[in-house]
């Protein structure tokens, strides 16, 4: 069986997969991370740690960027006959709303992170990267740290939908839905 790198009618290709599969499991990781780490104790031990949450914001930004990047190449699957205009609308405002919190959690956490100015960004401890903000902004601060946690959540509510839509179409509407999104098995040969 052959997995093609480009989506067709029917399924979506390996790259848009994989795309959206790494990015699924960097919002886990980060948002546990993300979690967890506010509630340490405020000690050097634990700048690792935000850190390693401030990489991996900026890496599922920059997977965004390639993702929707990639999109403007890539054919979308189309919607089974068997749903409503209502479900097409749904799901096309649902995606529209994934990838707007795909880029507005990561730059509201750059935002709050230029504005606290308290250490230079390094993503992946290699690339330096640039401040939004020019300098400490004690006024945007706190506005940015509240607008990062509220888009976190929304993008929790958000995405738990979609997951929830995905189960539905496959567990209640028995589609294709979710499936065409599964990463293929390869054929057995002999």
């Amino acid at each position: 069986m052959t997995m093609p790198l480009k989506s067709d009618a029917t399924r979506w290709g390996t790259l848009a997969k994989a795309f959206h599969w790494t990015i699924v499991a960097l919002l886990l990781v980060q948002g546990t991370l993300g979690l967890v780490m506010v509630e340490l104790p405020k000690k050097p031990s634990v700048i690792a740690w935000f850190t390693l949450h401030k990489s991996l914001g900026l890496t599922v930004l920059l997977l965004a960027v390639l993702r929707l990047g990639w999109r403007l190449f890539d054919p979308r699957p189309a919607e089974p006959a068997s749903m409503s205009r209502w479900q097409v609308a749904g799901a096309r405002v649902g995606h529209a709303l994934l990838y707007a919190l795909l880029f507005a959690v990561p730059l509201s956490g750059w935002l709050f992170d230029s504005a606290t100015a308290l250490r230079p960004l390094i993503w992946w401890g290699l690339v330096p990267m640039p401040s939004l903000t020019g300098g400490a902004a004690p006024g945007l601060k706190d506005i940015a740290k509240e607008a990062h946690e509220w888009l976190f959540w929304t993008l929790v509510l958000v995405a738990a939908g979609h997951a929830a839509a995905a189960l539905v179409h496959h567990f209640v509407n028995r589609d294709e839905v979710l499936r065409r999104m599964l990463p293929q098995r390869r054929s057995r040969i002999g």
